[in-house]
This record gives C-alpha cells, sequence and structure tokens, in this order.
C-alpha cells in the first residue's frame, strides 16, 4: 500500500490504548474481521446488532444500520469504507454515509493512487459498469472482467463484453466481442479477449492485454494494437514519468520482457511475471523461473543466484532504487532475499518487505507459533503480539510506528527503531 501524509501523523515516542477488542466481542452478536488505519489511530469491524450489521470504530458505532455489511477497509489515505445491502441492494458506505445509487451487487471497491478517486464495479438490470465517486458509467455493459483507476482519481476503464453470444457461437468469439470501455465510453476496436487495462502516470493514455488470435496475443493501447504480437503477454505496466510500456511476452517458446512491442531483455526464462519498477523507473525487478519448477528474482535481466522451489513472491525496490528484496516459501516456511541473499531466519508467515526511507534497513511484520511481531534485517521479533497490522517508518526512518492487539486491547505504539531488533 503506498501509504499517503504519513508526515502529517504523530510521531512522539507515545503509547495509546484505544479500543477493548474483549468488551466488543462481548457487545454484539457477531464480530467480523478487525482493519486498522494506516495511521494506527482507529481500528475498525463489522458487528451485527439485534436490528443488523454496522462498523464498530474505536468501540463507537456508525448511525446506520445495514442489512449486511462487508469489506470494511481502510484506503491509504485512512479513509473507512464498506459495501452494504439496503432494501435488497448494494451500495458502498463511505465514512458511514451510504452512496445514493443502489445496485443488484457490487464489488471490489478500489481508490486511486491519491487517495482522492474511489470506485468500483457494479451491476443493475444484468447489466455492469463502474461507479466513481458516487458517479455511474452513463453505458453498461453485458460483462465485465477488470478495472482500473486513473491516478489522479478522476477517470476509470475496464474490459467489457461490447456483444452477446449464443452458447457454443465459436465464429462469433473468434469474431471479438471483447474491448476496453474507458469512462464507459468503448474503444472502437474489438479483440478476442481483453484483461488488465491500466492508466500512463497522467491517466491520459490506457493500455491492455489482448488476445487476436487463437494462440495470439499482444497489447492495445487507447484501442490500437501493438504490431508485433506473441505467444503470450502478462500484466502491461507503464513504466514510471513516461508512455513506455513494458510487460513479460512469451515468445519463441519462452518468457522475456518487451517494451512498446520490442523486446527488452536478451533473457529467457521458463515463466516471467510481477515485473516491479525502481521508484525512477530505470530499474526492473521481477519473478522468473530459470529452469522448470525453480524460481527465482531477475533484475535488470540478471536473474539472482538464488533458486527457490515453494514460491517467489514479487520483488520490491528500496526507495533509492539500489536494492531488491521479496519473499519466498521454502519447505514450507517463509523468509526474506534481499539482494539475492536470504535472511538466516524463517518463520510461519512473513509479509511484504518495508524499507526505511533511506533504504539501509528492511523489517516485515512476522508471525511465529502463532503469535506476530517486527522481524529488522533478518534479525527475530524483539517482542510478540496476539494481533499486529503492517508496521510503518516515520519520516526520518528512526521510528516504527506499530498497531497490535495485547491482553485483549488495540494498542497504537511509536518506537525508536532500536527497540525492535531481537
Amino acid at each position: 500500500m503506498n501509504i499517503l501524509g504519513v508526515e502529517a501523523w504523530s510521531w512522539e515516542i507515545d503509547k495509546k490504548v484505544l479500543a477493548d477488542l474483549d468488551k466488543i466481542k462481548q457487545q454484539y452478536d457477531s464480530v467480523h474481521e478487525f482493519d486498522v488505519s494506516p495511521d494506527g489511530e482507529r481500528i475498525a469491524v463489522p458487528v451485527k446488532t439485534g436490528e443488523g450489521f454496522t462498523a464498530c470504530v474505536n468501540g463507537e458505532l456508525w448511525p446506520d444500520i445495514f442489512e449486511i455489511l462487508w469489506y470494511l477497509r481502510f484506503s491509504a489515505a485512512n479513509r473507512l469504507t464498506g459495501l452494504v445491502r439496503i432494501d435488497d441492494e448494494w451500495t458502498l458506505a463511505d465514512e458511514g454515509k451510504p452512496w445514493e445509487e443502489r445496485f443488484e451487487y457490487a464489488w471490489n471497491p478500489r481508490y486511486s493512487a491519491n487517495g482522492k478517486g474511489l470506485a468500483m464495479a457494479c451491476k443493475r438490470d444484468n447489466q455492469y459498469g463502474i461507479i466513481l465517486n458516487g458517479k455511474v458509467w452513463e453505458n453498461s455493459f453485458l460483462a465485465l472482467r477488470d478495472f482500473c483507476i486513473s491516478d489522479d482519481g478522476t477517470r476509470t476503464a475496464a474490459t467489457v463484453q461490447m456483444a452477446p453470444l449464443k452458447e457454443a457461437d465459436v465464429f462469433g468469439f473468434f469474431e471479438g466481442v471483447w474491448s476496453v470501455a474507458v469512462d464507459g465510453e468503448l474503444w472502437d476496436n474489438k479483440f478476442i479477449n481483453a484483461w488488465n487495462p491500466v492508466f500512463d502516470p497522467e491517466g491520459k493514455d490506457i493500455a491492455s492485454e489482448i488476445r487476436t488470435d487463437i494462440c495470439e496475443y499482444s497489447v492495445a493501447v487507447n484501442g490500437k494494437s501493438w504490431d508485433e504480437k506473441f505467444g503470450c503477454v502478462w500484466q502491461p505496466q507503464y513504466r514510471p514519468g513516461s508512455k513506455k510500456i513494458v510487460t513479460p511476452v512469451r515468445h519463441e517458446g519462452s518468457w522475456t520482457l518487451a517494451e512498446d512491442g520490442k523486446l527488452l531483455w536478451k533473457g529467457r526464462f521458463n515463466q516471467l511475471w510481477d515485473h516491479r519498477f525502481s521508484p525512477d523507473g530505470k530499474r526492473i525487478a521481477a519473478v522468473a523461473a530459470t529452469e522448470h519448477g525453480t524460481w527465482t528474482i531477475v533484475v535488470d535481466d540478471t536473474p539472482w543466484d538464488l533458486k527457490i522451489r515453494d514460491m517467489v513472491l514479487k520483488p520490491f525496490f528500496s526507495p533509492d532504487g539500489k536494492r531488491v528484496a521479496a519473499l519466498v516459501k521454502n519447505d514450507n516456511r517463509w523468509t526474506m532475499v534481499v539482494d539475492g541473499a536470504l535472511w538466516p531466519i524463517d518463520f510461519d508467515m512473513l509479509w511484504d518487505p518495508i524499507f526505511s526511507p533511506d533504504g539501509r534497513v528492511i523489517m516485515a511484520k512476522a508471525e511465529q507459533n502463532g503469535k506476530f511481531g517486527v522481524a529488522v534485517d533478518g534479525k527475530a521479533p524483539a517482542k510478540l503480539y496476539d494481533m499486529m497490522w503492517q508496521p510503518v517508518f516515520s519520516p526520518d526512518g528512526q521510528k516504527v510506528l506499530l498497531k497490535y492487539v495485547e491482553s485483549g486491547k488495540y494498542c497504537r505504539e511509536v518506537v525508536p527503531i532500536g527497540q525492535l531488533h531481537g
């Protein structure tokens, strides 16, 4: 999560007890999954009262009661929303206030990178569309697959089915019935399939994976396909600060990276995915299979010597772009690999790496024997808690915000980084 407004948070060394979770669990008929705001100031959970469902935030209830409340989540900007059902119709409650629009079904709420835009997919009268900040697309479609929201929160796009198909109509299928709708307006061209639309950093252009023949795939930009075709493509992304599009492609039986249709890397792999850019867009790291059943990270076309059998998750760059870290699973145990070297300790579970602002320190939420703590630079947590959420570095990197449950109470605590070393 790209957390916003960290500089304005309280960073004084302090501990606050903000909610008694044992008391909340005793008060209501049903208590669901807790979520904590990025700044740690609020903890929220859907609860069932005698009249229905609502949200309990720091022990206080939202004023409205709903038939159902689920997927209660905080945004990167500490905004709390949940999907709610009212009179058998669905909508979104934003900080407790439901949107006026109602739907047969609604799902997958998403925030823009700047925290100002909030969109979700919706279904009404068996037609599908997108609603952004309470306003629904004027046009709706037979089906809707993937959608995205621009970084500035003003635009949305989705892959949609633009024409009906009769059962077993293979010829109609291969004529193409899928395209991309941008703010509800269809591209001029249609394709056999389309997936994973993505806006450029300025929110003006949009790219999407497309299928153009039985075994022929490419990328379309603003409705126009690349001239180059491949055996497969995988989640195109714009380079930060540019209009260039980079995507893994299958070429002549193996995988590599392509940029704007031209092969970018010389390396060839059994599989390649989850490519990530450094903040300045100059470097690229990706998960790769160098041989069947063996996984590693490739950075700027050079694979690490590390060989993992179980699982390698997406890579993360440090803020200065000089270091790369990723979670790996070996023999059903989780650990971290940093610049090609494994941490000397493993865990029952480990969460995404978090770099300090200067990139020198890496921490991660860790689970060991049902308890949770913060592992730092390959060292075991100094203290374990009953529950915990992702820690956050202070802007100067000298302190860490902890959000945890201890003895049935939710606590927000800021501690010096040195206190976390075991």
